[in-house]
């Protein structure tokens, strides 16, 4: 179980052309976005941290997803 409700999985899915979304793609999907968000989260509390902040900032957040990508 993922803590990302499954509800809007099936909505972006939907919003990316998919007609009809069966309930093991909602779960498949919550379960990368998890793991990938998590992936995200610590490279941006690793920059946080190199800038000597305790508080991880969105620019952190967007500077992590730059690196990742």
């Amino acid at each position: 179980m993922t803590e990302i409700p499954l509800s809007p999985m099936g909505r972006l899915m939907k919003k990316a052309g998919a007609e009809r979304v069966s309930a093991g793609a909602r779960e498949a999907l919550a379960a990368l976005l998890e793991e990938y968000a998590l992936v995200l989260a610590r490279e941006a509390v690793k920059l946080s941290t190199h800038a000597g902040r305790k508080t991880v900032t969105d620019a952190d957040l967007k500077m992590a997803f730059e690196i990742l990508r």
